[in-house]
C-alpha cells in the first residue's frame, strides 16, 4: 500500500473502467457517459494531484490490484478492487488505510449497490434511499465515529 502518484493515473483508470459495469444501471454504460468520464485518466489525475482528495493504491505482483480514496477527508470517494481479488480482504485493506486518515470521524460513501454489503460489513449504514440518476444507481451511506 503507498500513496498514489500523478503517474498511478493510467493504471487506475483503467481498474475503475474495468469494474464500471458494477455501477452503471446499462451494461454498456449508456446514460452514464459524464461518469464515465470522470473516472478517465486525465479526471483521475486532476484527482490524485488535487488538495481535496487523498488517494492510495494497493499492488500484488506489480499490478494494480485496488484503490481508494477520501475526498475532504471525510466522504470515501472511491474504492475498487480488481475482479480477481474479490473476496481476498484487499477491500478491507485498503479501507482500513483510509479509516485511519479520516481520524476518527464519520466518514460517508455512496455505495454502489454491488458494493453495499461490503460497505455495511465495514459497519457503513443506509442513510436514504438508491438513487438512480445519470446512468448509475447507488445508496448514500455513513459510518459513524
Amino acid at each position: 500500500m503507498r500513496k498514489a502518484i500523478r503517474e498511478d493515473a493510467v493504471a487506475i483508470s483503467a481498474l475503475i473502467n474495468e469494474l464500471m459495469p458494477f455501477m452503471t444501471l446499462q451494461p454498456d454504460g449508456a446514460g452514464a457517459e459524464p461518469f464515465m468520464m470522470s473516472m478517465s485518466q486525465g479526471a483521475i489525475e486532476r484527482y490524485v494531484i488535487g488538495e481535496e482528495y487523498q488517494y492510495w493504491t494497493g499492488w500484488l505482483e506489480g499490478d494494480l490490484a485496488g484503490v481508494v480514496a477520501l475526498r475532504h477527508g471525510t466522504h470515501l470517494f472511491h474504492l475498487y478492487v480488481a475482479r480477481r481479488y474479490h473476496g481476498q480482504g484487499l477491500g478491507r485493506q485498503l479501507w482500513e488505510t483510509a479509516r485511519a486518515a479520516a481520524a476518527g470521524q464519520a466518514v460517508t460513501v455512496n455505495a454502489s449497490v454491488y458494493g453495499m454489503p461490503m460497505y455495511a460489513h465495514f459497519g457503513f449504514t443506509a442513510t436514504g434511499p438508491r438513487v438512480e440518476q445519470h446512468g448509475i444507481a447507488y445508496v448514500p451511506m455513513r459510518l459513524a465515529p
